[in-house]
């Protein structure tokens, strides 16, 4: 009973707009006095802060940001969309296409579903809807797109659900590939879908010649450099996350040299929103620590494991309704944050179901990434609706189609999970 009034207290804190990470710490910190006073609270707080993040592992994570940040400086992700415009632009729907293809691109690059989608707006979507694409259909694709970097590696939330997890952060990130490949795909299948009821809204792009588009690769394809430092070394087992994101952070600030964009007024803004970024997610992993101290004496997780290892139902039906609790929570609460404050409760329950941890990761993140374009939260949608300069229900609407498909594609996995762990298993 305790437990239940201090996640009510949790999501009451989160709801009237308080800061996750200090919802969090406040429910946590109410939590542990009501069960032993002062002196409990006074001990977690002695040693949470320093033991939740001094970790090799999380070390990746400020990396994979300033990397991201500072491929955003270098300007050379506006040439994505140009090169995938070029090859596929001239089919009908092609600049959509391109659309998925530059944000799939990116999110091999970026690692944040909110970065990726901001990007993408600024440049897709005012693209797209100047060649006469509905505003709801450019807009709400370029959102959902946009959630491919939780997937797609380098993830920081991948890598924050590895260490949550206690799994390879290497293979968790690499699981994430051939997912995101496939999602991207599944976008694509749905806008060719909703196409067909009315192939008008739709238009046919611009043709390239072979010049042009050999142009337009050639001038996205210093990215490759990254992807290759970063996904590459971690593939072939010859660096750890840590030291790819080291890899990619220098192989990104030599091309803004490259590209004159070096100065230290732009790296000085670079530096200022990575550690803002860092400092946001660091503070709610410090909260979920302090949380997780207080559900541990609560002893929720083994009383939650003995019951529905009780029930007389399939392992599939109580994932489903696990499923259904993530998209739930994906509608009130930051990614982060979810995987933060449920991992350590639900995956013993996982794996006394008979799931992999890594396949779980994926499944998690898929889930949790809906919200990211559902409302009332759908923070994607907003971010894509300021940058376009369309309406919010407008952009909900259009993004309507791809969560559909997104669900559908979870589902896929839950049944199918060896999907998943087919790349790790070959590393």
């Amino acid at each position: 009973m305790l437990a239940l009034g201090i996640v009510a207290l949790l999501l009451l804190l989160i709801l009237i707009r308080v800061p996750v990470s200090f919802a969090i710490i406040g429910a946590g910190i109410v939590g542990l006095f009501l069960i032993g006073g002062l002196p409990i609270v006074d001990g977690v707080m002695q040693t949470a802060p320093a033991t939740s993040i001094m970790s090799y592992s999380l070390s990746a994570v400020p990396l994979f940001i300033l990397m991201a940040q500072l491929l955003m400086l270098s300007g050379l992700l506006d040439s994505l969309f140009g090169a995938a415009r070029a090859m596929v632009g001239r089919v009908r729907g092609g600049t959509a296409v391109a659309s998925v293809a530059a944000g799939t691109a990116f999110a091999a690059v970026s690692g944040s579903s909110t970065a990726s989608a901001a990007t993408l707006a600024q440049t897709t979507t005012v693209k797209m809807i100047d060649e006469g694409y509905s505003p709801k259909t450019a807009s709400g694709m370029v959102a959902v797109v946009g959630t491919l970097a939780a997937m797609i590696p380098p993830s920081i939330i991948l890598v924050f659900y590895a260490i949550t997890a206690e799994v390879s952060v290497g293979d968790q990130l690499i699981a994430g590939f051939l997912p995101g490949i496939i999602i991207a795909a599944a976008l694509i299948v749905t806008l060719y879908v909703t196409m067909a009821r009315n192939p008008q809204s739709v238009p046919v792009g611009m043709r390239a010649s072979w010049q042009e588009k050999g142009h337009a690769v050639m001038t996205a394809s210093p990215l490759i450099l990254v992807f290759v430092a970063v996904v590459g070394s971690i593939y072939i087992g010859v660096a750890t996350p840590t030291e790819a994101a080291a890899l990619g952070c220098l192989s990104a600030l030599l091309l803004v040299v490259a590209k004159r964009r070096f100065t230290l007024v732009a790296v000085g803004r670079v530096l200022v929103e990575t550690v803002k970024t860092t400092a946001m997610i660091f503070a709610i992993i410090v909260g979920a620590h302090i949380f997780g101290h207080f559900l541990t004496e609560t002893r929720v997780t083994v009383s939650i494991v003995s019951w529905v290892g009780s029930l007389a139902v399939p392992a599939f039906v109580v994932m489903l309704a696990i499923a259904l609790i993530y998209v739930v929570l994906g509608f009130f609460m930051d990614q982060i944050a979810i995987i933060a404050l449920t991992v350590p409760v639900v995956l013993p329950l996982v794996l006394d179901l008979g799931y992999d941890p890594i396949w779980f990761g994926i499944f998690v993140v898929l889930l949790a990434e809906v919200g990211m374009v559902t409302p009332p939260m759908g923070l994607n949608v907003f971010v894509v609706a300021k940058a376009a300069g369309q309406r919010v229900e407008e952009v909900f609407r259009g993004a309507a189609p791809y969560v559909v498909t997104m669900l559908l594609v979870a589902l896929t996995f839950l049944i199918f999970p060896e999907i998943v762990l087919w790349i790790p298993g070959t590393a």
